[in-house]
């Protein structure tokens, strides 16, 4: 029972068994669910309790994706693909903390961190492609991470230099 929890829980409710990109799913999942919750409360709550609650609810995830990720690799292999929790922690990390004003095109922001992260992690640059070679959940957690931390550096220094980019004018 404990193993079928886990799985069904590492892999989101299943989207990791789409045979095809499970990570993608995963991490476009998690920003549809970022959209339409920042779309109905971003502008009742202060900006500082929507990143507090933003960087709470991915240390939760990621704490709990090292136990559970570690017990669903063991049906589903080692670092399986069809683990995507990682990828939910992974994105939310690349849009927490991002300026308020970035809010009134949310779309902008979420196809933007979207993109910057999935090339993270795919492309998985120094150290993300050493964090695999930790054991167990936490490598498995880790490495996305480091790609939602360089997303997140990345899009935080594009909005700086070039707004338009996110449409901020």
């Amino acid at each position: 029972m404990k193993s079928k929890i886990a799985i069904l829980t590492s892999t989101l409710l299943g989207l990791g068994f789409i045979p095809f990109a499970p990570g993608t799913f995963g991490t476009l999942a998690t920003a549809i669910c970022y959209f339409f919750v920042m779309k109905k409360y971003s502008y009742q709550i202060p900006d500082v309790w929507i990143n507090l609650s933003i960087l709470s609810v991915a240390i939760l995830l990621f704490f709990l994706g090292v136990i559970i990720s570690s017990i669903a690799e063991k049906r589903l292999g080692h670092d399986s693909g069809k683990i995507v929790i990682d990828e939910a922690v992974g994105y939310l990390i690349s849009i927490v903390f991002l300026p308020s004003v970035v809010v009134g095109r949310l779309w902008l922001v979420v196809i933007y961190t979207f993109v910057l992260f999935r090339v993270f992690d795919i492309a998985k640059p120094w150290p993300i492609n050493k964090s695999q070679n930790i054991k167990s959940g936490w490598g498995i957690m880790i490495d996305d991470v480091i790609a939602g931390v360089y997303a997140n550096i990345l899009a935080q220094i594009i909005i700086r230099i070039y707004p338009n980019f996110f449409g901020i004018y």
